[in-house]
């Protein structure tokens, strides 16, 4: 139990880190619902995006990882803006003609963890957040 209290004041404590713990508990998350993971932080001149994964029905998931310590001001969510939602297009455009996957069904995913003070963080999960 002191551990996960050590571990948690530390994470709150660093955003870096903060934000490397949520990409890799989302990852975890997203596996226990049966996607397999194909690159983590992939990056291109396009932009970035944190995992992209394959989902049972053979779609390319593009996933976006926001991770918070908590919402006290704002919804993590909020954070997604019409600029991000370009880039991660531009980027899994890129991404699919790179790898000549264009006959691929794909979407994108955000994935929220907000941490808090205490008890078990909490997942969101927006399966297809938004259309491109």
């Amino acid at each position: 139990m002191l551990g996960l209290i050590f571990q948690r004041s530390k994470l709150l404590k660093d955003t870096k880190l903060l934000g490397k713990w949520g990409e890799w508990q989302c990852e975890k998350f997203l596996k226990q619902k049966g996607l397999k993971t194909l690159t983590r932080n992939y990056a291109c001149k396009a932009g970035e995006i944190d995992l992209i994964m394959v989902d049972s029905d053979r779609s390319i998931v593009f996933v976006e990882v926001k991770t918070r310590a908590d919402e006290e001001f704002t919804p993590t969510e909020s954070v997604i803006t019409k600029p991000k939602m370009d880039r991660m297009t531009r980027t899994a455009r890129y991404f699919i003609s790179a790898n000549e996957i264009e006959n691929r069904p794909y979407r994108f995913d955000i994935v929220t963890i907000t941490l808090g003070q205490r008890g078990p963080a909490e997942f969101r999960h927006y399966k297809n957040a938004f259309v491109r």
